[in-house]
């Protein structure tokens, strides 16, 4: 086993983010509930603890605390956003409340470069996102970087290899952020870099043996990246045992389900089961327009179809999932760990107990870009490989506000020429993600000499390396307007196309 590098999870957004930076850098990492014993650690033979970022206030009576031993464990500790602010606060320093909250970017002046900024600029641009901050530093530390509303942004106790940082280096936003991460891993901890896609690979295809025995696995294959990923190692694994069903709920975009029957049939030589449930779907979403609801309701149903499956499948012990690391920490609830729930996911939580089927999640653990490499490594086709991320509810989530048949069709067909045009221009794999929306407003527009009065299209195209974080594309205006021309020109019933500038966060990546 690799060492390990252990993140105590306070309760943020990003501290699967933070996991995968540690991997991005070939050192192991593992996630740890923030209460976990230093004695556990100390057993796991842990090397360096990373203390994430958290919504709490280290001041608030039921603020969440690690075990006060771990600072006695003799490894180097690295505390990021809440995690400074509780060094500060538990080590003999002070933390109090910040009269100017910083959140977005801001410029971290480093006074003091030493093993953490090594070969570092003296100015980087980072990302905040606090309301606390340090005023008076714990004895044997030292200020080694300052912001503009904080003299104490980056603090180290050399003696005791302790660090903290109140912005968060493993956000995209933060400039040579990965850098920081590096050289807390390799100057300060030592680790070596020893942890790669292949040792990954070769490591879950031994847990799913280890899990399934000789037992049936059914898997619902989309044809996106992380079933087809999940398929290609279930199917490395355990071979025949392994059946995937690809249902039609109606959800699908343009000649989807033609295209993943003929991609299954040409690369797996799997058991590949078409269920055909559109009608099913449509009627359980009728007069529904809470996204929640729609979430849970697609959710539901899917499981039902999985049911019904069963029958022309045979007995089968487990189900099988392309669940990520991002679909576990956004739909974690408050009571299982001080994060915040955004959404839920369709395909995060429990069975019903009736289908008496257990969980198989050979992915659970990795970001989009570890999903894609280790699909590389599995020799997977670039089309399934690079393909950009599709919500498992579909165009359930794409249709804002109640889904019916006309809005699908609306949807489709405005789809089909945004990724038509993403595909010609080449932007489609420069991007991480193109789709439209379909706005459940209606718009003033003219055609010919005649008013018209029709639907709206929202476009939405972002760049993101892991889904945490993203950014709306600047495409080039040219190809903003053909593609605009060509849906209110091509697309009966649209009279208005609009292009969504927003970031994540504050927003996120999907409307609903």
């Amino acid at each position: 086993m690799p060492q390990t590098i252990a993140v105590l999870d306070f309760g943020s957004q990003y501290t699967q983010v933070i996991a995968r930076r540690i991997r991005e850098c070939q050192v192991y990492s593992k996630i740890y509930h923030f209460s976990t014993p230093a004695a556990q650690l100390r057993e796991e033979g842990v090397i360096g603890i990373i203390l994430s970022g958290g919504p709490s206030s280290v001041l608030a009576p039921k603020a969440p605390l690690p075990d006060l031993a771990i600072f006695e464990l003799g490894v180097p500790v690295l505390g990021i956003c809440y995690g400074i602010q509780m060094m500060g606060h538990l080590l003999g320093g002070k933390t109090s409340n910040s009269k100017q909250r910083e959140y977005g970017h801001g410029t971290l002046t480093i006074k003091k470069p030493g093993r953490l900024f090594a070969k570092l600029p003296r100015k980087l641009r980072v990302w905040n996102s606090h309301g606390d901050k340090v005023i008076k530093l714990p004895p044997g530390f030292t200020s080694i970087g300052t912001t503009e509303n904080s003299p104490f942004a980056a603090i180290e106790d050399r003696k005791r290899n302790f660090y903290g940082i109140q912005f968060h280096p493993e956000v995209f936003h933060t400039e040579r952020g990965v850098e920081v991460v590096k050289n807390f891993l390799v100057n300060i901890c030592q680790a070596k870099q020893d942890w790669t896609t292949r040792d990954f690979i070769d490591h879950t295809i031994d847990a799913i043996r280890a899990q399934v025995g000789k037992s049936r696995v059914i898997l619902g294959l989309s044809g996106g990246v992380d079933s087809s990923v999940a398929a290609a190692l279930l199917h490395k694994a355990i071979g025949r045992q392994l059946t995937c069903v690809f249902v039609d709920n109606g959800l699908l975009r343009h000649g989807e389900r033609a295209a993943v029957v003929s991609l299954y049939k040409r690369n797996f030589k799997i058991d590949l089961r078409v269920m055909d449930s559109a009608n099913l779907f449509l009627r359980r979403l009728k007069n529904v327009n809470d996204p929640e609801r729609k979430r849970k309701i697609i959710g539901r149903t899917f499981v039902e179809v999985f049911e019904k499956s069963l029958k022309s499948i045979g007995k089968a012990k487990f189900l099988a999932q392309g669940t990520l690391y991002p679909d576990v920490i956004e739909s974690v609830t408050i009571g299982d760990n001080p994060a915040s729930l955004i959404k839920s996911h369709h395909n995060v939580g429990g069975l019903p107990a009736r289908m008496k089927l257990k969980l198989v999640e050979p992915l659970r653990e990795l970001f989009k870009d570890e999903v894609r490499a280790v699909g590389s490594a599995l020799g997977l086709p670039r089309e399934v490989v690079w393909r950009q991320p599709f919500p498992g509810p579909g165009l359930g989530v794409r249709v804002a506000g109640e889904v019916t048949k006309s809005r699908l069709e609306v949807l489709r067909s405005a789809d089909a020429i945004l990724q038509e045009e993403m595909m010609n221009s080449g932007w489609y794999w420069k991007v991480w993600q193109s789709f439209c929306v379909f706005l459940p407003v209606k718009s003033v527009g003219v055609i010919g000499d005649e008013r018209n009065y029709a639907d709206v299209i929202a476009l939405r195209i972002v760049e993101s390396k892991d889904a945490m974080t993203a950014d709306w594309t600047r495409l080039p205006f040219d190809l903003l307007q053909h593609i605009s021309n060509r849906i209110t020109n091509e697309v009966h019933g649209v009279s208005r196309v609009v292009y969504d500038i927003s970031s994540k966060p504050p927003a996120t990546i999907e409307w609903e």
